[in-house]
């Protein structure tokens, strides 16, 4: 089995590239751990001064959550799903150092909000983004309380609503990517960028997140406790099964 997480040290700079081409770099409870695992780590380690997250290949930065997994859950499922990716994302927002999102692909969904997560973000005009889990009968909580961070509520909710991806123009004009660059350059200038901001003392840049992190915990904390509360009761109405089966069904024909 392919590690679903590859490290590359570029000097200071740790390239972390989820290793699911095949699944479009979905995420799964082994990416979770491995995440989990790193960054940890990374994070310790004084020789690491940054990280750029991107996806393996060319066509997803993550498409998300695994529907194959996701398609299982009942509504006791859910619920724990829910608890183990507040783990996942507390993980991603204890890293005190730059983290960077090279998206060179489609970032949806759970995908979306990982780079969400990051401190700043690469793309290109042919990368997109969004929250679509209304396409697929799911509740979608904590993509829109992370948008809600950088968009303001009417932009949030029709985005939400729509389940539309953004192409990379309009992620740039909405702030969502900070450098739009061409698609054979966004891990490269991710990286440079990773190096510059690596290059602020450390310990005010750990401070200055922390408290970043800090302002925005008790909504952090209250949005995954519905989000377990709503996803429990969209499973249990049975409809999100029903899509993601349809979905699957029909990708397959393809």
């Amino acid at each position: 089995m392919a590690d679903p997480i590859l490290i590359e040290m570029h000097g200071e700079i740790a390239l972390l590239t989820l290793n699911r081409p095949e699944a479009r770099n979905a995420v799964n409870f082994e990416v979770m751990d491995a995440f989990d695992d790193t960054l940890p780590r990374l994070n310790a380690d004084p020789g690491v001064r940054g990280a750029v997250l991107t996806g393996a290949g060319s066509q997803a930065f993550s498409a998300g959550m695994d529907v194959k997994v996701a398609a299982g859950f009942d509504a006791e499922a859910a619920a724990r799903w829910m608890r183990r990716t507040k783990l996942f994302f507390s993980t991603l927002r204890h890293f005190d150092k730059p983290l960077v999102a090279a998206v060179n692909g489609v970032a949806a969904g759970l995908g979306y909000q990982i780079a969400l997560l990051c401190d700043v973000r690469v793309g290109h005009d042919g990368a997109r983004m969004g929250q679509p889990e209304i396409n697929v009968g799911l509740a979608s909580i904590i993509g829109a309380h992370l948008m809600g961070l950088s968009l303001g509520h009417s932009r949030t909710v029709e985005l939400t609503l729509s389940g539309r991806l953004m192409a990379g123009a309009e992620c740039q004009a909405l702030g969502l990517f900070h450098r739009l660059v061409e698609a054979d350059q966004v891990v490269s200038q991710a990286l440079d960028l990773a190096r510059t901001l690596g290059q602020k003392p450390p310990n005010a840049m750990r401070l200055t997140k922390q408290r970043f992190r800090e302002a925005t915990q008790a909504a952090f904390d209250a949005t995954f406790e519905a989000g377990a509360h709503f996803q429990a009761e969209a499973y249990a109405s049975g409809e999100p099964q029903r899509v993601m089966a349809a979905f699957i069904a029909e990708r397959g024909k393809r």
